[in-house]
């Protein structure tokens, strides 16, 4: 016993410089409340440390005893000890401490900076959507333009022509290789506005994909290919698509950009995360205005 109290003690003075040692410039400060704070992280680690010495010698020391209950699991059976007072009292008093902090500690409707901060924040989007209610085209494309630099430049480019060929080159509707993609992959994740999606193979010889695909990407200039047929059957005959069935082809228009925006995007050169909830909607309007203007 004696070897573990020396043992207690010095893991104690360890402990106390350790804690000195990360967070010792705070406690020479003339703040008093952080020299009371280092005391009782000493109380607590004292304690702490001697509490588990005492149970750990009567681990080691202690022999069972009392009357055995008629209870046995596979031949395994437990005295009828009272529980011990400590324990009881522990566990009691950890329920009154709930209760009074439940109903008078800290109530639900008192202060907290957490709700102060959503407070503030559906204020100012409430301003925010009132100011904005009705803007104009002109209006939308500068907004559009500051949100495009904040969110969508660091994988578009602020001249939204992709970095590096990572991204969609948004200065032209689709690349003919965007087109040829979902043609033959699908394309099933834009399930908030179109939920039927699309699936692969709509078009199975490659002479048809290539005209449609040029077609397509051209801007839907020239003599439309028969094979386009099957594509109008969802999108239009004019590439402009139906709601809820095929987004329009031809242009960015709100529709589109907010199922992006909401799904992300899955094409040829690689996965766009979902931007759900991290615009409001007159923002998602303004990009889609922004980005219709990058290519007129």
């Amino acid at each position: 016993m004696k070897s573990m109290v020396i043992g207690g003690i010095i893991l104690i003075i360890a402990l106390i410089a350790g804690t000195y040692y990360v967070a010792g410039d705070a406690f020479n400060s003339d703040d008093y409340v952080n020299s009371l704070t280092f005391l009782g992280a000493i109380a607590i680690i004292t304690i702490t440390v001697f509490v588990a010495l005492k149970y750990v010698n009567q681990i080691k020391n202690d022999t069972a005893s009392g009357e055995l209950a008629e209870e046995k699991w596979d031949g395994i059976g437990e005295y009828r000890n009272p529980i011990p007072t400590g324990w009881a009292l522990a566990f009691i008093g950890t329920m009154v401490w709930l209760l009074w902090y439940w109903t008078i500690g800290y109530p639900t409707n008192g202060f907290s900076q957490i709700g102060q901060w959503n407070e503030e924040v559906n204020d100012y989007n409430a301003k925010f959507a009132s100011k904005w209610e009705n803007p104009s085209e002109d209006t939308l494309v500068s907004m559009g333009q500051s949100v495009f630099l904040v969110q969508c430049a660091p994988c578009h480019g602020v001249d939204a022509e992709g970095i590096n060929g990572k991204a969609q080159n948004l200065t032209h509707r689709i690349s003919k290789e965007s087109v040829e993609y979902v043609i033959k992959n699908g394309s099933n994740n834009l399930v908030t506005a179109f939920p039927a999606g699309m699936p692969p193979m709509m078009l199975t010889e490659q002479a048809d994909i290539d005209a449609v695909s040029t077609y397509v990407a051209g801007g839907f200039k020239g003599e439309q290919p028969a094979a386009f047929a099957v594509c109008a059957g969802c999108h239009g005959a004019d590439g402009k698509g139906m709601a809820f069935v095929g987004p329009n082809i031809r242009n960015y228009d709100d529709a589109l950009v907010l199922a992006v925006l909401t799904n992300g995007k899955k094409g040829h050169i690689g996965s766009m995360p979902s931007f759900n909830d991290r615009l409001n909607p007159t923002q998602e309007k303004a990009l889609a205005a922004y980005i219709r203007s990058i290519g007129e």
